[in-house]
């Protein structure tokens, strides 16, 4: 039977809930709607009033991890993304931080790769020096160079979440968002271990979700760092560790894209735009359909529209 759930949230969580959905969103808005999602067995419906449906066999399970946001009262006022108690201290980019930063949710091919890299205070200078700042504003080769030099000095804790493992993961109910919250916790709690017993002054996550949402995420966790944790988006323009856990991740994730179109006997293509459709449609006619899950998201619309492609 299908269930029906409707939760009250504000346009700030609404965003959030769009951006965590945001390669499931369909291209039809109801009437009033901001965007409407599907994820295998609910499809989820947020309006401008702040109603949210979920509807489907999952509607109880997808709507419980945005509970932690529901029902706000009257009288909150419209709060930004980072104003929250897990705000970073203005003081932060002068401290010795762990910083945390993932790659790879996005792109319909290659994996999802978060690590994460301690930097003390005294090689902040030394980290500048030798060109870290964002990812997004670096080719690969440059990421290449920078992240060979950033290995010899920072200690750092790198995971790899590949495509067969992540679709099995997505089949037993997990969304990416619990994914990224479960990879984040980990590379943290390894770094923790790794350089202990020297102690960061403060652990800042690059904020792909509102730091409630985070924990709840990590609900049936073991070892979840709580101490001097921080969230704020564009984390790499807050502390220079988390843009050098971005120069890491990409590096591991330009290895394993790489390696992985080496595996398909063709240039796989990074993002999830038109070009992609076309090259998993043409592995999908070189290896088979069977092969797909070693290579990308399944639940994202490329598959759908790579499927489409080879019925033309």
């Amino acid at each position: 039977m299908s269930n029906s759930i409707v939760i009250q949230v504000s346009s700030a969580v609404i965003m959030d809930m769009k951006t965590h959905y945001a390669q499931v969103v369909q291209p039809k808005v109801p009437q009033g709607g901001v965007f409407m999602a599907k994820v295998p067995s609910c499809t989820i419906t947020a309006y401008k009033s702040g109603k949210v449906m979920f509807q489907g066999g999952r509607a109880t399970e997808e709507a419980s991890q945005w509970q932690a946001n529901a029902a706000p009262p009257k009288t909150s006022e419209k709060k930004n993304v980072n104003d929250h108690s897990y705000a970073p201290p203005a003081s932060i980019s002068a401290m010795s931080i762990l910083g945390s930063d993932e790659v790879g949710t996005g792109d319909y091919f290659g994996p999802m790769t978060v690590v994460a890299v301690y930097v003390d205070a005294t090689q902040i200078p030394l980290l500048k020096e030798l060109g870290v700042k964002d990812s997004k504003n670096l080719n690969d080769t440059q990421i290449c160079e920078i992240a060979k030099q950033l290995l010899a000095v920072v200690p750092y804790s790198s995971l790899v979440l590949h495509n067969e493992k992540y679709n099995e993961m997505f089949d037993k109910g997990y969304n990416q968002g619990q994914l990224k919250a479960m990879l984040h916790n980990k590379a943290i709690t390894n770094l923790l271990a790794k350089i202990a017993p020297t102690k960061p002054e403060g652990i800042l996550i690059d904020q792909f979700t509102q730091p409630a949402t985070y924990y709840k995420y990590l609900a049936k966790q073991k070892n979840v760092q709580r101490e001097n944790v921080y969230f704020a988006t564009k984390g790499e323009s807050v502390h220079i560790a988390v843009a050098a856990a971005s120069i890491l991740a990409r590096y591991s994730f330009v290895k394993q894209f790489d390696e992985l179109s080496k595996k398909a006997g063709m240039s796989l293509p990074k993002g999830a735009g038109k070009q992609v459709d076309i090259a998993a449609a043409k592995l999908i006619q070189r290896l088979g359909k069977e092969r797909l899950p070693e290579f990308v998201k399944l639940h994202f619309a490329n598959t759908e529209k790579a499927f489409r492609l080879l019925k033309k």
